[in-house]
């Protein structure tokens, strides 16, 4: 199984990392349509810049730490 699934992100931390943010932000999408008070308790609209360098600062990781094999 765990061989499906390297082969399904192409043994790619930056794939895996771009697919799981295109599925939570849909879900967030569907769920801040339906009703956008939801998620506000759980990301404050003070830390989401944060989230959004942090999220940056680890893509570039995952690409960088697979450079050298390419």
């Amino acid at each position: 199984m765990w061989q499906r699934i390297k082969r399904f992100f192409k043994d790619s931390e930056t794939i895996f990392w771009a697919r799981l943010q295109a599925v939570l932000g849909i879900a967030a999408a569907v769920v801040t349509f339906v009703d956008p008070s939801i998620l506000q308790p759980i990301v404050p609209p003070a830390w989401f810049p944060w989230l959004l360098v942090a999220n940056g600062v680890f893509t570039e990781y995952l690409r960088r730490r697979r450079e050298d094999g390419l």
